[in-house]
C-alpha cells in the first residue's frame, strides 16, 4: 500500500514538472525614459556639468542611488522584463548599475553603443538572456541638419528563440525645444532613418518581427510617427492608460513613448509572439504627483529643485509569449 501510494506520487510529480516545462514563458517589453540618468563622474568631451556633486543640480551619490533604486522598483513591479528599452542614460556604466540589482543580476545583460550627443546621452537594452540569445546588435546614426548637434543613434539588437529572430529598435528623437515648427525638421530626420531600417529588414525578409520603441517626442498624429505605423501598428494608444498619454506638459496629457509592432509579430503562432491589445501605459500610484491640481508624472527635479521623484515620462508595456 506504501509502495503504490509513492509510486502515485512520484507519478503525480512527474506529470507536473512535464507540465511546466511546456507552459509558454509570458513576460513584458518595457520602454522607459529614466529622465537624466547620469552618474556622478565628469566625462571628458561631454556637457554634463550640472549632474556633478557641484554642479547646478547638486548630483551626488545619494542622490543617484536612490534613481537606480527607482527604476529597479518599476522594473521589478512589471515582473523584471524580457527586454527593456532605456532612454535618458549617460552610458554603459549607469545600466550596468541597474542591472546589479538582484532582480535582475545573472539573468539579464545589455546592449549600448556610445552617441555623439553632446551631452552624453544615450540608449540602451536589457535583454534576459536566459530566454534570449543575442545574435547580432548596432546602431543606425543619421546626420542633423546643418549647425544642429548630433543627436541619439538608434540602438538595435537581433533577438534569437528556437528557430526564430526578433529585432529591437530603441529610439530618442530630438526634443521639441524650439517649438514644432523648428524641432520637427530634426525628428523626421530621424524618421526616416528608422523607417529605411525597417524597410531593409522587411525587404530582406517579409516576416521579419519588429519590435520599434522609444519617445519619439512626437504625438501618434505627427508626420515621424505616422510615418512608422504606415509600417508598423501601434499598441500604445490614448486607450492604454487613464490620462491618455505618457507625458503631461502643461496640463496637458499625450503620448510621447510608443512601441510599434510588425503584423508578423502580432499573428506569429510560433516561438514569439506579441498580444495587439496588451498596450500599457503604467500608472503606478508611486510614479504620479499632483502640482497646480494636475495629476503629473512625479519627476526627478522640478526646475533646479529636487523631488526626489521618478520620472517625467511613464514606462510604457506590451505582452509577449516565448514557446
Amino acid at each position: 500500500m506504501k509502495i503504490a501510494n509513492l509510486l502515485l506520487l512520484f507519478l503525480t510529480f512527474s506529470n507536473t514538472s512535464l507540465l511546466a516545462q511546456d507552459e509558454d514563458f509570458k513576460s513584458n517589453i518595457l520602454f522607459y525614459n529614466v529622465e537624466n540618468l547620469f552618474d556622478t563622474l565628469n566625462t571628458p568631451g561631454k556637457n554634463d556639468q550640472e549632474f556633478l556633486p557641484d554642479g547646478n543640480r547638486a548630483w551626488n551619490s545619494e542622490r543617484y542611488q536612490e534613481k537606480l533604486d527607482h527604476i529597479n522598483q518599476v522594473i521589478n513591479d512589471l515582473d523584471n522584463p524580457v527586454i527593456i528599452g532605456l532612454c535618458e542614460i549617460e552610458n554603459r556604466a549607469v545600466v550596468e548599475d541597474i542591472v546589479k540589482s538582484d532582480d535582475l543580476s545573472g539573468t539579464h545583460a545589455i546592449v549600448h553603443h556610445e552617441s555623439l550627443d553632446k551631452r552624453g546621452i544615450d540608449n540602451a537594452i536589457i535583454y534576459d538572456s536566459t530566454q534570449l540569445t543575442l545574435v547580432e546588435d548596432g546602431i543606425v546614426r543619421f546626420d542633423m541638419p546643418e549647425k544642429d548637434s548630433p543627436s541619439r543613434d538608434i540602438v538595435w539588437a537581433k533577438f534569437e528563440r528556437g528557430d526564430e529572430h526578433i529585432i529591437v529598435m530603441v529610439n530618442h528623437w530630438p526634443s521639441r525645444r524650439g517649438g514644432q515648427m523648428i524641432s520637427e525638421p530634426k525628428r523626421l530626420v530621424a524618421a526616416n532613418a528608422a523607417a529605411e531600417f525597417i524597410d531593409s529588414l522587411q525587404n530582406s525578409d517579409k516576416k521579419a518581427q519588429i519590435v520599434f520603441m522609444g519617445d519619439l517626442n512626437d504625438y501618434p498624429t505627427d508626420r515621424g510617427p505616422k510615418m512608422i505605423s504606415e509600417r508598423l501598428t501601434p499598441l500604445i494608444t490614448e486607450k492604454s492608460g487613464g490620462y491618455a498619454g505618457t507625458h503631461c506638459y502643461r496640463g496637458e496629457w499625450n503620448i510621447l513613448d510608443h512601441i510599434m509592432v510588425s503584423k508578423s509579430a502580432l499573428k506569429n503562432k510560433g516561438a514569439i509572439s506579441i498580444d495587439k491589445k496588451s498596450g500599457i501605459i503604467n500608472e503606478f500610484e508611486y510614479l504620479l504627483t499632483e502640482y497646480k491640481g494636475n495629476i503629473i508624472p512625479f519627476r526627478t527635479y522640478g526646475g533646479g529643485k529636487y523631488l526626489a521623484g521618478y520620472s517625467d515620462h511613464l514606462p510604457v508595456t506590451v505582452e509577449i509569449t516565448l514557446k
